[in-house]
């Protein structure tokens, strides 16, 4: 973002909103979703993965009354808008599907198996820092919170969605970012009524999902925004307008 996305909006005057998650920039970790992200880059062939995580699975399963292989990939392997069968399968089990302990060590057997980087070396060359956000900001991008570390907000308790939301003010204020202005999206686009009362009582604006649609202020609400992803867009530069861009016309 700060290297190739930042440079482009700055030279057209475009105002750009980004959302980091504060632990991985703080603690130079690296959030769990980004390791299977560069998990999945690290082969084109996903078998070799869901191998590793059956054999894994079978070393964890009786200490941690785990379901057999077979259950967890009939109940997780559908396909998405952009992702296979077996991508999805991937990412459920290692995001929320697995007893936490458990989940963490497979993701983390496999991420030092597949990508073999340190992760506090790597997290610094993956995550902006606090002087390049500032330096984003000093030229009018606009920065939000994304949570504290990259929880499905669904699936913490109220007292734990508070934390990650004080904790993302807390660091929005560190690095200078606009306080009348508090935004947010949602990590994975989840969120349930507490969420949404906790960013009313915080004085946030608005706040985004992963809803499909252009926004509408008049009929969406302004914690319930739905967005566009890049991939619904044209990357081409002279194709035919897609329904998005005629909407938009």
């Amino acid at each position: 973002h700060y290297l190739y996305v930042f440079p482009i909006l700055n030279e057209y005057n475009i105002k750009g909103a980004f959302y980091p998650p504060v632990k991985a920039i703080n603690e130079h970790t690296v959030l769990d979703v980004n390791k299977i992200h560069f998990i999945l880059a690290s082969t084109p062939n996903k078998e070799i993965i869901i191998k590793d995580i059956f054999r894994l699975l079978d070393i964890y399963r009786h200490d941690n009354s785990l379901e057999s292989n077979e259950l967890y990939f009939q109940k997780l392997a559908h396909k998405s808008r952009f992702d296979t069968a077996e991508v999805i399968f991937i990412k459920r089990l290692l995001q929320m599907e697995l007893p936490d302990e458990v989940r963490k060590l497979i993701l983390n057997t496999l991420f030092e198996k597949f990508v073999g980087l340190n992760e506090e070396i790597f997290s610094r060359e993956l995550y902006m820092s606090h002087d390049q956000i500032k330096c984003m900001i000093s030229c009018g991008m606009h920065f939000g919170a994304h949570g504290y570390s990259h929880e499905w907000m669904d699936s913490i308790s109220a007292d734990q969605q508070l934390f990650e939301v004080k904790k993302s003010i807390e660091f929005l204020e560190s690095i200078g970012a606009d306080n009348k202005r508090w935004t947010m999206t949602y990590p994975y686009g989840i969120y349930n009524a507490d969420t949404i009362r906790i960013l009313e009582e915080n004085n946030f604006k608005l706040a985004f999902t992963t809803d499909v649609d252009i926004a509408d202020i008049s009929s969406h609400g302004r914690y319930e925004l739905p967005r566009l992803d890049t991939n619904d867009l044209p990357q081409i530069r002279h194709i035919s307008l897609d329904k998005w861009l005629l909407k938009l016309q």
